[in-house]
């Protein structure tokens, strides 16, 4: 048996762990928060001496310290493993512990435009294809461009009929699981010009 203790050992940041968060009042976007922040600074082995941190990032990362931040590039979960190596001795210690990060489980709702300033007419594309609220049963995905027309659907075409600015705003609605919001929303303003 290593005399070995690892204590508060790893912090996962923000959402990154799959803690839903209500969106903000004013419709801002929450888009997937890929980042981790791993803290071994409490861990402790006084008889070995010095340690060297080697972490396996899950997706074939490797990062070194006592500290370590790791943004992934894709939403799914990873595995983290973390190897300790006694720097006297060179004797390395895998997976002294595994961490799940669990980035599919996250409220995701965001969504992008083809371009935020069009002139009247010109057709804009919006699309929606991470957003999702995990914790709930079902979810219904609409849009309101905010000049008196609506659709439905992750991927959709609007062109604007008028010149001004629109808070396009996307609309997830969930249902089933009572935990549930009825409704989370993300806007951008679109232009149109003449």
């Amino acid at each position: 048996m290593r005399p070995f203790c690892l204590l508060l050992l790893a912090a996962l940041s923000g959402p990154a762990v799959g803690r839903a968060q209500a969106p903000p009042p004013d419709c801002a976007p929450q888009p997937a928060q890929l980042c981790v922040d791993f803290d071994a600074r409490r861990s402790v082995d006084p008889a070995a001496g010095a340690l060297t941190y080697l972490w396996q990032m899950g997706d074939g990362t490797t990062l070194t310290g006592l500290t370590v931040s790791h943004c992934y590039a894709e939403l799914k979960d990873y595995t983290v493993q973390l190897d300790v190596r006694v720097d006297s001795t060179g004797e390395v210690r895998r997976a002294e512990r595994t961490f799940p990060v669990l980035l599919r489980s996250q409220d995701i709702v965001d969504f992008t435009a083809s371009a935020l300033q069009v002139h009247v007419g010109e057709a804009v594309v919006f699309d929606a294809p991470q957003a999702q609220l995990p914790s709930c049963g079902q979810m219904e995905v609409s849009w309101d461009f905010r000049d008196g027309l609506l659709a439905q659907g992750k991927h959709v075409t609007h062109a604007f009929r008028k010149p001004g600015t629109f808070a396009v705003r996307l609309i997830l609605r969930a249902y089933g699981n009572p935990a549930c919001r009825d409704s989370h929303c993300a806007s951008r303003a679109v232009v149109v010009v003449p």
